[in-house]
C-alpha cells in the first residue's frame, strides 16, 4: 500500500514517513500543496495524510482538487485546528477522517488501517458518460474517436457534468465544485467555460450533448 504525506513541516513529514515505512507501507512525501495535488492523483497512492496549512495552496484545496479527479481516495486531515466548525469543513468538503495535532503515531496508523479495510482505494481514473470518455490523469477527454486534451478547469467541470449526468447541476453548484465559490452572482465563469467544452466536444453534424436549461442551469444529456 502507497500512503502520500502532504506535509510542510519537515520533522513531522521526517517522523510521519520513518513511522510508515517502519510499519510496511511504501510512502511519498510532498512539502506543499501544489505538489500534493498532482501527487495524489497517481493512481498508485492508496491513502492521502494531509495538513491542512500549507503553502502555495492550502490543504482544504488540495482536497478539493484530490477529490473532484479522485472522489474514492481515502484523505485524512491532519492539523493543529481542532474546533468542531473547522473539523466539519473538512469532512464536508470532502475529507474522510480528521486527526489533530498533536497526535499519538498509533491512532494515525489505525485510522490508516481502517480507511484501507473500507476499500476506497479503487479510485476512478476514467469517467464515461454520454458517448464521452475523460481520462482523469492525462485530462484527455474522447467522443466519437477523438481526442482532446483539456485544461484543469475544463476537465473538472466537464467531470462534474459526467458524474452528474442526466441530471440538472445548477450554476452555483457547479461554482462551489469546481471553483469553490459559495455564491457570485456576477461571475458568468459557468457559462463561459460550458463554451469552451460545447465547442472541443462538437463533432461534425453532432453538438456536444451539454443541455442549458434556461434560468435553472445545465445537464449532460446521456445517450439514447
Amino acid at each position: 500500500m502507497e500512503i502520500l504525506v502532504v506535509e510542510d513541516e519537515a520533522g513531522i513529514a521526517d517522523f510521519l514517513e520513518r513511522g510508515l515505512r517502519a510499519e510496511g507501507y511504501g510512502v511519498r512525501v510532498a512539502g506543499d500543496g501544489e505538489e500534493g495535488a498532482r501527487l495524489a492523483l497517481d493512481p498508485e497512492v492508496d491513502v492521502v495524510v494531509l495538513d491542512r496549512m500549507l503553502p502555495g495552496i492550502d490543504g482544504l484545496e488540495v482536497l478539493a482538487r484530490v477529490h473532484r479527479a479522485r472522489p474514492l481516495l481515502p484523505v485524512i486531515l491532519l492539523t493543529a485546528k481542532a474546533e468542531i466548525a473547522d473539523r466539519v469543513e473538512g469532512l464536508d468538503r470532502g475529507a474522510t477522517d480528521y486527526v489533530t495535532k498533536p497526535f499519538a503515531f498509533e491512532e494515525l496508523l489505525a485510522r490508516i488501517r481502517a480507511r484501507l479495510r473500507e476499500g476506497g482505494a479503487t479510485a476512478e481514473t476514467v469517467v464515461e458518460a454520454a458517448g464521452i470518455r475523460l481520462d482523469l490523469l492525462t485530462r484527455e477527454a474522447t467522443r466519437a474517436g477523438v481526442a482532446t486534451r483539456l485544461p484543469e478547469r475544463e476537465a473538472d467541470l466537464l467531470a462534474y457534468l459526467m458524474r452528474h449526468a442526466g441530471q440538472v447541476c445548477t450554476r452555483e453548484e457547479m461554482l462551489a465544485a469546481v471553483w469553490g465559490y459559495e455564491h457570485d452572482p456576477g461571475t458568468n465563469i459557468v457559462q463561459v467555460y460550458i463554451g469552451y467544452l460545447r465547442r472541443k466536444l462538437a463533432r461534425p453534424g453532432s453538438p456536444a450533448p451539454i443541455e442549458t436549461l434556461r434560468a435553472v442551469g445545465y445537464r449532460l444529456r446521456e445517450r439514447r
